[in-house]
């Protein structure tokens, strides 16, 4: 037991040094495009971030199926912009929209910071729990998971945010943020 304990510790210290790497990567890019347009996503309704991140990920689903681009870019960027997109959607549902880009750099980026750490918080307690199932997944499985909460995510905002039994569209948000770094993780690290 005792080896399957260290190999178990070693691996979620593994996982972690690889989601933080992916956070970072998703954040630089984020930060590039705050400083070059402002947080003019500050105008977006949940409704229309949800929207967006359909459109990202039916891309993906679309490249994996037909096995050939028209434009120039893969799904690494689309994987990014679904992080990127998850964590506004969260900025979104806590403040609400706004009706102009009323948020500085700083304040976007501190926002985005604590978004992206309790997604890692929540990977590592789910990690721990489904002892790292994610890496026996092929990357086409974290995009079909990912439609499944977009489409779960669509009904639950057809009931005004309501639901009976189910997790919020909050947590649907999160879940697309750590599938979409498990993918940037196998496209970064292999599988």
């Amino acid at each position: 037991m005792r080896n399957f304990v260290a190999y178990s510790d070693e691996k979620m210290k593994e996982t972690k040094e690889q989601f933080e790497h992916v956070l970072a990567i998703c954040r630089d890019l984020f930060a590039k495009k705050l400083h070059d347009y402002g947080a003019a996503w500050r105008i977006m309704r949940p409704t229309s971030v949800t929207d967006q991140i359909f459109i990202k990920a039916n891309r993906i689903r679309s490249i994996e199926i037909k096995g050939v681009t028209m434009v120039d870019e893969g799904i690494r960027p689309e994987f990014i912009a679904i992080v990127n997109y998850g964590i506004v959607g969260l900025i979104q549902l806590q403040l609400g929209h706004a009706e102009k880009d009323d948020m500085t750099e700083e304040e976007a980026l501190a926002y985005y910071d604590r978004y992206a750490n309790k997604a890692l918080e929540l990977m590592l307690a789910k990690n721990h729990d489904y002892d790292e199932a994610w890496r026996s997944m092929r990357i086409s499985s974290y995009t079909d998971l990912i439609l499944m909460k977009i489409y779960r995510t669509k009904q639950i905002e057809g009931h005004d945010g309501a639901t009976l039994v189910s997790e919020g569209i909050d947590a649907n948000y999160m879940d697309m943020i750590n599938y979409s770094v498990f993918g940037l993780i196998k496209l970064e690290f292999g599988e």
